[in-house]
């Protein structure tokens, strides 16, 4: 992106003596990982744009400790957890905001029976309020005429029971949106959440985001949208193992509402 972003931390705001609407949960993936990196600037733009007072707490954020709870190392998820709650609760965090499902879980669910007691939105839920707000306004008709199918984030949606806001944001956008077989509730995983992102598939089957591709691919989409970055990886893996790379974009919402 040409324009500077502006992105505060929570030791700048404390050095004012101030506090912001909300803190920017980046996660590994948006810290990190290139193409997730795109994602974590789409939405920085986003909350410029809407004029978002915004911190994020920079070299202070850890990893929630997900992954390791998943794999079911309770104890180091623990130790990541109470030190991610220490820093928070020391910068009297109220409202978090991540782009990333997994943290969005975690925060919201598993942190308050540690300590952690948070209002913890995922991105899309939050560029909803700032749509029906008014604060933030799509310009154009960018997608006019481009046909667009979700695919629900496991943390997102059976975790959450979250499935409207970011198909409400999408129809904003002036595209046809249009769902696979299963979506919502039937929907099926993308392969991350169950660390297929990490390994090759047992013997004998297939890649779990094939076959989950394989189900977008039949809505003839321009678009497939995600609106977590693990899946954004696997869906992209997936076009690219159906050669349709080249016809067929994956885009996070929020890479989509920063270029309406």
């Amino acid at each position: 992106m040409s324009e500077q972003l502006k992105v505060p931390t929570m030791a700048e705001y404390m050095a004012e003596g101030k506090q912001p609407e909300i803190l920017f949960w980046v996660g590994s993936a948006g810290s990190y990982d290139d193409r997730a990196k795109k994602i974590t600037k789409a939405f920085v733009k986003i909350l410029n744009k809407a004029n978002v007072d915004f911190a994020v707490l920079g070299t202070e954020e850890s990893n929630t400790g997900d992954v390791a709870k998943r794999a079911g190392n309770e104890f180091l998820f623990q130790m990541q957890a109470m030190m991610n709650i220490e820093v928070l609760n020391a910068y009297d965090i109220k409202r978090i905001v991540t782009c990333d499902p997994h943290s969005f879980n975690c925060l919201k669910n598993e942190y308050p029976n540690l300590g952690g007691q948070y209002n913890v939105v995922h991105h899309t839920q939050y560029i909803k309020e700032l749509l029906d707000s008014g604060r933030l306004s799509l310009e154009g008709n960018t997608y006019k005429g481009k046909r667009i199918t979700f695919h629900d984030p496991c943390y997102l949606g059976r975790a959450n029971s979250e499935y409207d806001a970011p198909r409400d944001i999408l129809q904003k956008t002036n595209a046809k949106l249009v769902e696979m077989k299963r979506h919502k509730g039937t929907a099926l995983c993308c392969g991350a959440g169950g660390a297929q992102m990490f390994k090759e598939p047992e013997k004998g089957d297939m890649d779990i985001n094939i076959l989950r591709t394989k189900d977008a691919l039949e809505t003839k989409p321009d678009i497939i949208a995600t609106g977590c970055p693990y899946c954004n990886t696997m869906m992209s893996d997936g076009v690219k193992f159906n050669e349709k790379e080249d016809s067929i974009q994956v885009l996070d919402v929020a890479e989509l509402i920063s270029e309406s």
